[in-house]
């Protein structure tokens, strides 16, 4: 993953006004706990208009989804419920050969109620006059734990272990 790709992919959706929440290891990092992660996991508000924006900011940056089917196909909730029942998938992954050390996975649906995450969130200049928006400590904790997985679980100790030693 390269900072510049990570600049360009959050100044895009800024620029094209997407509602967006960075979940995923850079929420992780961005709550203090440095590890490594290899991708920018998005949870997207799932309305038209706002995916049709996500759709236009990660195409004017090189991005194309790994599965063969055309990046505007996200937009389509019957194709995103499809995916998610045949396929098993919970996000949409995507690569750029102008980014190719950093990949974006957006997930199918939001695993939580957006707009109440949203409102929840933290913003944090990710490069000078570059803000982005990640999910909030108690969501991001409750995603982490839904998820389960040995890593998720991981985080959540750590960030846990740094809240209480802030307070």
């Amino acid at each position: 993953m390269e900072s510049r790709s990570i600049n360009a992919i959050i100044q895009s959706l800024n620029q094209h006004q997407v509602r967006y929440l960075i979940v995923g290891g850079l929420a992780v990092v961005a709550h203090g706990h440095i590890r490594f992660t290899a991708d920018v996991d998005l949870v997207l508000a799932i309305d038209t208009p706002n995916l049709a924006s996500a759709i236009g900011a990660i195409k004017s940056l090189g991005y194309i989804p790994r599965v063969p089917v055309a990046i505007e196909e996200f937009q389509n909730a019957e194709s995103r419920r499809r995916w998610a029942t045949e396929k098993q998938m919970k996000v949409f992954s995507l690569f750029s050969d102008v980014h190719p050390k950093t990949t974006i996975d957006l997930f199918l649906e939001p695993p939580f109620d957006f707009d109440g995450a949203f409102s929840r969130a933290i913003e944090i200049e990710v490069a000078p006059g570059i803000p982005a928006r990640f999910c909030g400590f108690d969501d991001l904790i409750e995603l982490k734990r839904q998820a389960g997985r040995p890593l998720d679980l991981d985080d959540i100790e750590k960030l846990r272990r740094l809240r209480e030693a802030s307070q």
